[in-house]
């Protein structure tokens, strides 16, 4: 399989544990103090970079840091958008589109110059 697909699963894994860390706690410990929050998200954020660091190791192989970072908020606003609104119950709104484009922007300088190669 192509480094870059494995790199993109592992990063997709990856931002499903960053979002339950960074957000799980709004839902399911805002009874809690926020040190024992903070604690659980650490725990689970091990999970995260379990899954982060080889994935970033494997895509740097054949994409360049920025390039590794852009797939990243590509992938973290497609799985943050589920998880706002069916666990957190957030009303659907039409500044994710937006912020969906510009970061469609984004790919697009990133990866330009493999875009542009393909069409020469």
């Amino acid at each position: 399989m192509h480094p870059l697909f494995i790199t993109i699963g592992l990063l997709t894994l990856s931002n499903v544990f960053m979002t339950f860390a960074w957000y799980g706690h709004l839902k399911y410990m805002h009874s809690r103090a926020w040190v024992i929050a903070a604690l659980v998200s650490w725990g689970i954020a091990l999970f995260e970079y379990l899954l982060q660091v080889p994935a970033n190791r494997i895509g740097y192989e054949v994409a360049t840091a920025g390039q590794l970072k852009i797939i990243q908020e590509v992938l973290s606003l497609s799985v943050f958008i589920p998880f706002s609104l069916f666990i957190l119950k957030e009303p659907f709104r039409l500044d994710y589109i937006w912020a969906g484009l510009c970061l469609l922007g984004a790919v697009f300088f990133m990866f330009r110059k493999e875009i542009m190669s393909s069409f020469i």
